[in-house]
């Protein structure tokens, strides 16, 4: 019973210990905090990759959590405050960078990549399906491999 228990426990305690939010770092008001963390969650860590500044380690990340929090409390709407961080890092911060002529690479890349594999495949499978069976020897060239093959044989012990 005391396992079982204890096991419980331990997962519900587990999320809250891997959570990067320091206590230092949570406001006081519930809304503020809340519209914080759902813009955290919109924000890549620069020095993690692929990872939001709500659950990175990282120094940037803490710094960029803390200004979020800061133009919260100045009064920005959550876009105001995603534009502002924006501004300074670039599109690289956004876990969803906008589709513009800086960034169509990003985004077409992977469907390029998909047609392009799928072109490659195709022409692999056709090519397969019209190979041409092996023709049959002419009558000097069976002569000519049975006498290569006599020598073959003659010259091992």
């Amino acid at each position: 019973m005391r396992k079982t228990l204890f096991a419980t426990l331990i997962l519900f305690i587990l999320p809250f210990a891997v959570a990067a939010v320091e206590p230092d770092e949570i406001l006081d008001d519930p809304v503020l905090e809340a519209r914080a963390r759902d813009i955290s969650k919109d924000l890549r860590c620069v020095v993690c990759q692929n990872e939001n500044i709500d659950s990175s380690n990282a120094g940037v990340a803490r710094d960029l959590r803390l200004l979020v929090r800061e133009r919260l409390i100045a009064g920005d709407t959550n876009q105001q405050a995603l534009d502002f961080i924006q501004a300074r890092y670039g599109d690289f911060v956004l876990l969803k960078p906008p589709f513009k002529p800086s960034t169509y690479a990003l985004w077409l890349a992977p469907g390029v990549f998909l047609l392009f594999g799928i072109g490659v495949s195709i022409l692999i499978l056709s090519r397969a399906r019209t190979r041409r069976p092996n023709e049959a020897l002419s009558d000097s060239e069976e002569s000519a491999v049975a006498e290569l093959l006599a020598q073959e044989n003659r010259s091992d012990p």
